[in-house]
């Protein structure tokens, strides 16, 4: 399996077990454990030694009968949290890291250890050790967060969400895994819009993960079923309507220069270039244009490529110029598309079956900068979803924001609203 994937954690690899202390426990004296708490040691073993809690680079597609049997027993061990009266709250101040000292460490512990990222073993003690850091990581990496091992304003957030909050999550999106557990096909792409990753998968296994960049809350990213059809190396960027009103004219009057220096053209009904200094910008005459950006991934907001996937949003996906957002927590920055990292290697996949097209090809043809569009020999299928709790055969619970408040569970961190009507326009 060829894992693409560079994402902000590498989930089997990020953390270590606190059942390794178990195993650990018969090696270590006794006075390794006791003592007062304010001044307990750092472990002299390692947390990260032992694999039994690692969160890792998970095989099993999110759309997969093994994800709906994992997240029913998911429901079932939250269930029994919260009739054992869930969790206590960490208290609030400033951030939390290796070295820190107090009742919020014994708090942070506390939490930890209910939800099952930290073993009881290593539960008491108000000095923030690396057993204690290491199930902050966990815990990050069962949210989507960075793993800093630090406990930020984010983390303490996520940290403070009720388990009923929890419980309430999964019954929701149990309902969701179950009506995608029949046949998606041999080979088949999931976008998870909350998670803000796509994955391939290929006879049931997920051969490549990618962080992803989707719809903003106020642009967002439909759910839909369609198949991936074409590939467009070298794209022009057509500024969509909805775009014109929105963003491009605003940017205009703010910076005459601004068509110009990103390279945009504008073409009248007949075809023909005019120039921008020629429109009357504080009128809708520039609603009368189309709008085009040259190729080249610099600054062409499709970058090398794009991925067309025939639905009536007018949505796709494609490369970007700007990486770095993939690096980050919050990836909702889109206008509906969805950007999609080591885009590359997702390509590859995609044409595996058109003949002459390896890896080799296609950079080759991205760097002659050549407009060429390459049709699938076989369509594959595309399904864009909207999960915000599951889990994996390994046991592990992974959560996501309800970003575009779908849950239905009320004000706070799982806001509910009526389900957002996706645009039925074009988007970038």
């Amino acid at each position: 399996m060829r894992d693409t994937f560079v994402p902000r954690c590498s989930r089997r690899a990020l953390c270590g077990a606190a059942l390794g202390a178990l195993a650990l426990a018969s090696l270590t004296p006794l006075s390794a454990w006791a003592g007062d708490a304010d001044d307990q040691a750092e472990w002299p073993q390692s947390y990260e030694a032992s694999p039994q809690m690692a969160v890792g680079r998970e095989e099993t597609p999110i759309l997969s009968p093994a994800t709906v049997d994992a997240t029913q027993a998911a429901i079932q061990k939250y269930q029994d949290i919260v009739t054992r009266g869930g969790w206590n709250a960490v208290p609030s101040g400033p951030e939390l890291r290796i070295g820190a000292k107090g009742p919020r460490v014994q708090a942070l512990r506390d939490r930890l250890v209910a939800s099952g990222d930290l073993d009881p073993i290593a539960g008491a003690g108000a000095v923030y050790d690396s057993f204690v850091e290491a199930a902050v990581k966990r815990f990050q990496a069962r949210h989507g967060l960075s793993q800093s091992g630090a406990v930020n304003e984010g983390t303490l957030t996520e940290l403070n969400v009720p388990a009923a909050g929890r419980l309430q999550q999964l019954e929701t999106n149990i309902v969701r895994l179950k009506t995608y557990s029949g046949d998606l096909g041999q080979r088949f792409v999931v976008a998870n819009i909350p998670a803000a990753e796509v994955e391939t998968v290929e006879n049931g296994v997920v051969y490549s993960h990618h962080a992803a960049g989707v719809g903003k809350i106020d642009r967002q990213s439909p759910i839909m079923q369609t198949h991936a059809t074409e590939v467009n190396f070298n794209p022009f960027w057509t500024v969509p309507p909805s775009l014109i009103k929105k963003d491009l004219i605003p940017k205009m009057k703010a910076d005459p220069n601004y068509l110009t220096d990103e390279k945009i053209r504008v073409f009248n009904a007949k075809g023909d270039e005019v120039s921008p200094s020629s429109i009357n910008w504080n009128t809708d005459e520039a609603t009368h244009f189309k709008y085009r950006q040259d190729t080249g991934a610099d600054l062409n907001s499709l970058g090398f490529v794009r991925i067309n996937i025939p639905n009536p949003y007018g949505v796709y996906m494609h490369d970007t110029p700007s990486k770095g957002i993939f690096g980050d927590d919050f990836r909702f920055v889109s206008s509906g598309c969805i950007r999609v990292q080591d885009v590359r290697d997702y390509v590859a996949w995609l044409l595996k079956d058109n003949p002459g097209w390896g890896r080799d090809q296609i950079d080759e043809v991205i760097r002659s900068g050549q407009r060429l569009d390459v049709k699938l020999a076989q369509p594959v299928n595309v399904y864009w979803v909207y999960i915000t709790a599951w889990a994996t055969p390994d046991g592990v619970v992974q959560f996501r924001p309800d970003v575009y408040q779908r849950d239905g569970a009320g004000p706070g961190p799982l806001a509910s609203a009526v389900p957002a009507q996706p645009m039925a326009i074009p988007q970038e």
